[in-house]
């Protein structure tokens, strides 16, 4: 609760994200312990952090994050799929679940420092070094299925960095420290390529996105370490 209520006092949720967040939270410290908890909060430093860099380019764009924070189904996109696996793991004991856990997280991290760093281009700016997943062809920063170098790598070692810390709280054994970085990338070119299609044809919103990209990333990681 007090996790829920610092994260709206620094204007990172809405009154409703911040009830998610509270929800996803429980059931993180729940079942994964601790560390579940801790890493949540390195998530949510790294999105807050990411979000304000070039924000005010953002603004210009059309592409920055409400001030209000992130919405409830925001929220839930990024968190749901981690708090079930956590929850699971809680009461079934079976390890590939916490693994599971830590790799949806992986990929939220992954894909919000991605998109928001990859979005701080200059304002106008035609070199924005940008391309679409599914063309390779430039175009604006935010635009979905938008994919970009400095994006890529900090989304990336956003993910790493996670599971090293998860590695360091006993979340994940030294084999297996690589499975979240792995899967959490696979979900975030997932979600490039879902925006630049469903989402871009108004299939699929922004967070069913996020959604299936998270399930994607904790299916790919309970498969490899089941």
């Amino acid at each position: 609760m007090a996790f829920a209520v610092l994260a709206r006092a620094l204007r990172g949720v809405s009154p409703a994200g911040a009830i998610a967040g509270g929800v996803a939270c429980f059931l993180l410290l729940g079942g994964a312990g601790p560390g579940g908890f801790l890493i949540l909060a390195l998530l949510f430093a790294m999105t807050c952090g990411s979000t304000r860099v070039g924000y005010h380019g953002k603004q210009v764009l059309g592409v920055a994050e409400r001030r209000e924070g992130r919405s409830a189904w925001q929220v839930l996109a990024n968190l749901a799929a981690p708090a079930a696996c956590a929850a699971i793991f809680g009461y079934t004991g079976n390890r590939a679940w916490l693994i599971a856990s830590v790799a949806a997280l992986a990929e939220a991290a992954t894909d919000t420092v991605a998109s928001e760093i990859g979005q701080a281009g200059k304002a106008g700016s035609t070199q924005t070094g940008v391309r679409m997943i599914t063309t390779w062809k430039s175009v604006p920063p935010g635009t979905d299925g938008g994919m970009s170098l400095p994006g890529t790598l900090a989304g990336v070692a956003a993910g790493l960095l996670l599971s090293v810390i998860a590695l360091a709280l006993g979340m994940l054994p030294v084999a297996a420290w690589w499975i979240p970085v792995l899967s959490g990338f696979a979900g975030m070119l997932l979600d490039s390529v879902l925006g630049a299609t469903l989402q871009r044809k108004g299939w699929l919103s922004n967070q069913g996105v996020n959604l299936v990209s998270t399930l994607a990333a904790a299916a790919l990681a309970y498969a490899i370490a089941g």
